[in-house]
């Protein structure tokens, strides 16, 4: 099995939906590094999100453009807990 490293940005919707997800912060993973390889994107970035305005997945499956400031808000449970199952650390 090959060891991966991570790259997990934190940020915050701005858009409202119905599963009140505007209120937490949200765990967006960028991308992943192998052990021997490049970095590897599997999507947008946080910044490029906030500076295009294009749209971010966090690992809840919630999609958004963020744009607040993601300390303002408790950390998402279901990004956490699938974050914590993958071996993470999760600040907050």
């Amino acid at each position: 099995m090959t060891q991966l490293e991570t790259t997990i940005e934190i940020s915050q919707v701005n858009q409202l939906d119905d599963d009140n997800h505007e209120r937490f912060t949200h765990i967006v993973l960028e991308g992943f590094q192998p052990k021997k390889g490049d970095f590897i994107p599997v999507g947008n970035s946080v910044v490029e999100g906030i500076i295009n305005a294009a749209p971010v997945r966090a690992l809840c499956g919630k999609v958004w453009v963020p744009g607040k400031d993601p300390q303002k808000f408790p950390v998402c449970p279901t990004c956490k807990e699938v974050a914590e199952s993958m071996g993470w650390s999760v600040p907050g």
